[in-house]
C-alpha cells in the first residue's frame, strides 16, 4: 500500500473539542486536529483569535444557507478548499 496514513502517524487524526462562542450562544468544536492547524493559520492570516475567525465563519454561513447544515463539515471543506487554494 502507498503508506499514506502510517507516514503521518496518529496526531492529525486526533479529534479536539474547543470551546467557543458562536452568535452569544456557549457551544463547542469537534475537528480533527489537522483541521484546527488550518484554521489557526488562517486566523493568525487574518489577524483574529481561532474563535472570532469562526465565529465570523458561522455568520457568512448562516447568510448563504436558509438551513445551516452540520458546521463542522462547513468548516473542514473550507479548510480542504483553502489549503488546496480554491
Amino acid at each position: 500500500m502507498c503508506k499514506t496514513l502510517t507516514a503521518r502517524g496518529p496526531q492529525p487524526f486526533r479529534k479536539i473539542s474547543r470551546p467557543l462562542r458562536i452568535a452569544g450562544h456557549s457551544t463547542s468544536i469537534c475537528l480533527e486536529a489537522a483541521f484546527w492547524q488550518v484554521l489557526d493559520a488562517m486566523a493568525v492570516a487574518e489577524g483574529v483569535t481561532t474563535p472570532k475567525l469562526i465565529s465570523v465563519l458561522h455568520e457568512e454561513a448562516a447568510h448563504m444557507y436558509e438551513d445551516l447544515p452540520n458546521f463542522a463539515s462547513v468548516l473542514r471543506t473550507l479548510c480542504l478548499l483553502h489549503e488546496s487554494g480554491r
